[in-house]
């Protein structure tokens, strides 16, 4: 009996320790970087580039356009390959977001309720770009400084 009260307790510490030391699922920016950036790379559905880049506009920039304007994003950049690569590298657009701080990239949800009162429609468009999406990620990056060791 008393093992196994160790054994729980143990555990229980362990994983306090594991909670309370884990950050959340986005990494906050490194020391000294300016900016909170992270890209989205999307990958879209062989012939329906045109319907998703519509639905993605109409959203998306969008709402990166009111987070500029509010001050919560600083830049942004959105990348379309010129050429073509092999299936597993493809990629169809890369957007490069300058955040001004982490917590600046935390309005997303709110700044949608404002732009678009219009559920149904808001959830039906975005959805269908989901469908079409066959691939995407979200990372947060840093850019390297050269001159220093890692």
């Amino acid at each position: 009996m008393h093992r196994s009260v160790g054994i729980v307790l143990s555990a229980a510490v362990l994983a306090l320790a594991v909670t309370a030391a884990a950050p959340s699922c986005a990494q906050a920016p490194k020391p000294g970087v300016k900016g909170y950036e992270v890209e989205w790379v999307y990958r879209v559905r062989y012939g329906h580039i045109d319907e998703w880049w519509d639905i993605f506009r109409k959203y998306q920039v969008a709402l990166l356009d009111r987070e500029k304007a509010l001050g919560y994003v600083v830049d942004y950049r959105i990348y379309h390959p010129q050429l073509h690569t092999d299936e597993n590298a493809r990629w169809d657009y890369r957007v490069e977001i300058v955040y001004r701080d982490f917590e600046g990239a935390s309005h997303e949800d709110e700044l949608t309720d404002q732009m678009f009162p219009d559920k149904a429609t808001l959830k039906r468009e975005e959805n269908r770009r989901w469908e079409l999406t066959e691939n995407h990620w979200d990372l947060p990056i840093y850019q390297v400084d050269t001159t220093k060791a890692r």
